[in-house]
């Protein structure tokens, strides 16, 4: 930043300065025994130099420090998170140490003083180590909301950016064809990273980290061996890359284009299948693929495509698999920029909270709070912790459901109190949900911690039912066929459908129908609520044919009228029908 190089440069040319009259002050014989309140000048050469120069002295050790653990000389790639994010605050404490000390061995010793002036450079002495034990504290607020964000991000989303990594470099294998490839070995996918950006000063130290990352390796990671660097690492490479492909047209051969919809995902993969199927097949077979891929992206593909057992892909697995991917990149990326957002926060409150008990400690050390007045402002405190105490606790709450329970990310769909919603963002205090209407609803977390909550997108392939009523005078052998045809269907659809279904009559009603429920079994979760509407809404289509096949229909019973009177019936006039619906409200 501009203002950050003239701090440098004001810097410089004082230390500059200050080595000039240092040198002076030690060669020359004039200056030599020249003396400011009795101390001789060179002396304080050396504090104004702790002053001007201490800072950047402190920066180059710093940079010099983070060097050597990246470039794994001294520990591992764990401390190495830790060593940029507590950086700035390590080097002020550095800084402030370095003034201490000067101040302590050259200021206050070897003079004798008045006692006037000897309270004035205690208090000075006071001040100094008063912003010493405030950076201290600093460092260790930091410390501990990095240890908590790494161990956040770790447990949360560690296991979908790892499946989100791997389809990455599958897609970018498949769209980027190799068609005369030398290579062996584990699939790999290159990620740059610039590091090191903190000043002009640090920017001759800056440098690019080149990595491979080996998506096998990433594949067989456990939570538990994952280190905070390498995490930090996976999510700028989620939150900062796209899902691109490579432009077809002759001026943008190199070109990249962007998939920013379902429908894009759907063209990309169309033109995927276009061009490693042979003309007019409907299937991509293993040959195929190993005509541009490697036999390891091969089986990584087969991997993670559905109905892939066969090592034949279609066309409609491989565009649902590309628009699954886009889907869950989208929800992943909103899901870490919201817990970023959460954790800024949380960065936030503990840094007020600190900075209240940096002030009390500096009160204190400097002497003008007494521990009299500290119990008086205690008390008040107290008094205080009265009237906001449910705050309080309320935040406590809050945090613990964000950051401990944390019942989902943004982009879920949840059921809370009947209510189907998607989570629009999380915040330390609320959460904003999204109705299917679009309604914008605000839930406090204290609240929702207290509230059973269902959540779509964490659960497994779910259940749906589809009630209708038949007539009680339906032959059994029509009911066989029924239940025949339904089971056909649904093998037929299993993509959409599992096999495993039951249909179960529930009662008889008015002596001349049955109620009949059939409970199927999604292949998906119901975090696309339309895809799920839509499957249903074929369903009952399906049934209803089915139903008009076998003629299976329900007549109501006969019903006694009473006529008062008797008007001639008109052409206009249509009579009831005497057949119901097949399916009850």
């Amino acid at each position: 930043m501009k203002w950050k190089g003239k701090l440098i440069c004001i810097e410089l040319v004082a230390s500059v300065c200050n080595f000039g009259v240092l040198i002076s002050s030690l060669t020359v014989d004039r200056l030599h025994n020249f003396q400011i309140w009795d101390l001789p000048i060179w002396k304080w050469c050396e504090l104004i130099l702790s002053i001007f120069c201490g800072r950047l002295l402190a920066e180059c050790f710093m940079c010099i420090l983070v060097l050597l653990i990246q470039r794994k000389v001294l520990l591992k790639k764990d401390i190495l998170y830790y060593a940029y994010g507590l950086k700035k605050s390590v080097q002020t404490f550095i800084w402030l140490s370095l003034v201490l000390l000067v101040w302590g061995l050259l200021i206050l010793r070897g003079v004798k003083r008045s006692r006037h002036t000897t309270k004035i450079l205690n208090y000075v002495t006071r001040f100094l180590a008063a912003c010493l034990v405030g950076i201290a504290i600093w460092v260790l607020k930091t410390f501990f909301v990095k240890l908590l964000a790494a161990s956040f991000y770790i447990s949360k989303f560690f296991d979908r950016i790892q499946q989100s990594i791997s389809h990455q470099y599958v897609f970018n294998a498949i769209f980027a064809p190799r068609l005369l490839s030398t290579l062996s070995g584990p699939p790999l996918l290159e990620i740059a990273e610039m590091v090191g950006r903190t000043g002009t000063m640090s920017d001759r130290l800056n440098f690019t980290i080149e990595e491979a990352i080996d998506v096998n390796k990433i594949k067989k990671m456990k939570h538990g061996k994952v280190s905070a660097w390498t995490m930090q690492g996976l999510i700028n490479v989620i939150t900062n890359t796209r899902l691109s492909v490579l432009s077809n047209t002759l001026d943008e051969i190199y070109g990249e284009q962007e998939i920013n919809s379902e429908w894009e995902a759907k063209a990309a993969a169309y033109r995927i299948f276009r061009n490693i199927a042979p003309p007019g097949s409907k299937y991509i077979d293993e040959e195929d693929l190993l005509r541009f891929m490697i036999k390891e992206e091969v089986d990584l593909l087969f991997s993670v495509i559905e109905d892939a057992e066969t090592r034949r892909i279609k066309r409609s697995a491989l565009r649902n698999w590309l628009v699954n991917i886009y889907r869950d990149r989208k929800s992943l990326v909103k899901s870490l920029k919201g817990s970023m957002a959460a954790i800024e926060n949380l960065n936030r409150l503990a840094s007020l909270v600190m900075l209240v008990v940096i002030i009390i400690v500096w009160l204190l050390v400097m002497g003008f709070l007494t521990f009299q007045v500290l119990v008086v402002i205690l008390s008040q405190f107290i008094l205080v912790s009265f009237m906001f105490g449910n705050t309080a606790k309320s935040v406590f709450e809050a945090v613990i459901f964000v950051f401990v329970i944390h019942p989902f990310d943004v982009g879920n769909q949840c059921n809370i109190d009947g209510e189907q919603m998607v989570v629009e963002e999380m915040n330390i205090l609320t959460t904003t949900f999204l109705r299917y209407d679009g309604e914008k609803i605000y839930y406090p977390n204290s609240v929702l911690a207290s509230k059973p909550l269902g959540n779509f997108y964490r659960s497994p392939p779910m259940m749906d039912t589809v009630e209708f009523a038949i007539s009680l005078g339906t032959q059994m052998e029509t009911i066989e066929k029924l239940q025949e045809k339904i089971k056909t269907y649904l093998e037929n659809n299993p993509r959409r459908w599992r096999h495993d279904h039951s249909v179960q009559f529930k009662e008889i009603e008015d002596v001349n129908k049955m109620k009949v429920a059939l409970y199927v079994n999604h292949t998906i979760n119901f975090q696309n609520i339309s895809k799920r509407g839509k499957r249903r809404s074929d369903l009952i289509l399906e049934m209803k044919r089915i139903f008009e096949e076998l003629k299976i229909e329900y007549h109501l019973l006969p019903q006694q009228v009473n006529l008062t009177s008797y008007v001639e019936p008109t052409s206009a006039q249509v009579p009831l029908p005497g057949n119901r619906s097949y399916f009850s409200a």
